[in-house]
């Protein structure tokens, strides 16, 4: 994982941001509508999310599609939004594949159907090479998960020899998160009204920027994504130093 550095050119664009599509069921209920409704809307939000990250310079983006702790959800809405996945695998791979973008899945895989696990793997070989944008999907993924798997492989490894306890460093946690291959978000987006991470990318969000909006995620269009980015664009991000480093160092 790439380690965050304060932004010294002139694009305020992050280059990854990390979304929580939060708000489906709601919309759905205030339209007399089925959950599955406002969670078939949800998906149309994220191809045009990708659609116009993409297009404005976003180089990762990282969607909480579903966390470990939507098991608790009635079992008839879980084995819907594991069909949801799959279909929405089945229709959205070979245009992503075709505009160059990588699929990637992070997350307890395992626990899923293997039809549905068969098709991620499939999907992440077919875009493995590509390079225009990396989306990542979290499913079945939680934060507390991600850090407990990798100090529990971290520990593998220091029983076999392979690693020095006293040389295990934050360098070495991140080395075995399931982001790994990512740099650290810049920019989480929260969609409907709630003001908090549930347990996504606990260890990666440290310095991120945080922005919450009330619109539920079938209402997140292109406008709201913008807002985001004018948001992230008015802050200054210091990672300890102060703001005149900061500027000096942008304007260098």
């Amino acid at each position: 994982m790439t380690a965050p550095t304060a932004p010294t050119g002139s694009s305020m664009i992050p280059r990854h941001i990390a979304v929580i599509m939060d708000g489906n069921g709601r919309w759905a209920r205030r339209r007399g509508l089925p959950r599955v409704a406002g969670h078939r809307k949800g998906v149309e939000r994220v191809r045009e999310l990708v659609q116009a990250a993409g297009e404005l310079g976003v180089r990762y983006l990282t969607l909480f599609a579903f966390s470990s702790e939507n098991w608790r959800r009635p079992a008839q809405e879980v084995q819907m939004l594991l069909e949801l996945f799959l279909g929405a695998l089945d229709r959205e791979v070979a245009k992503l594949h075709e505009k160059k973008v990588r699929f990637r899945v992070i997350g307890d895989v395992a626990r899923f159907p293997e039809a549905l696990a068969a098709r991620i793997r499939d999907a992440e070989t077919l875009t493995a090479d590509n390079g225009a944008l990396t989306l990542t999907i979290a499913a079945n993924y939680g934060g507390r998960w991600d850090i407990a798997q990798a100090c529990a492989e971290i520990a593998r490894r220091a029983v076999a020899g392979e690693i020095d306890p006293a040389r295990i460093s934050p360098a070495t946690v991140e080395a075995f998160l399931s982001t790994r291959e990512l740099p650290e978000p810049d920019l989480f987006v929260r969609s409907g009204g709630e003001q908090r991470i549930s347990n996504f990318l606990l260890w990666q969000l440290a310095y991120t920027e945080l922005h919450f909006t009330p619109a539920l995620w079938p209402e997140f269009d292109r406008t709201e994504l913008e807002a985001a980015l004018a948001s992230y664009a008015s802050r200054q991000r210091r990672f300890g130093l102060t703001g005149e480093q900061v500027e000096a160092a942008r304007n260098a």
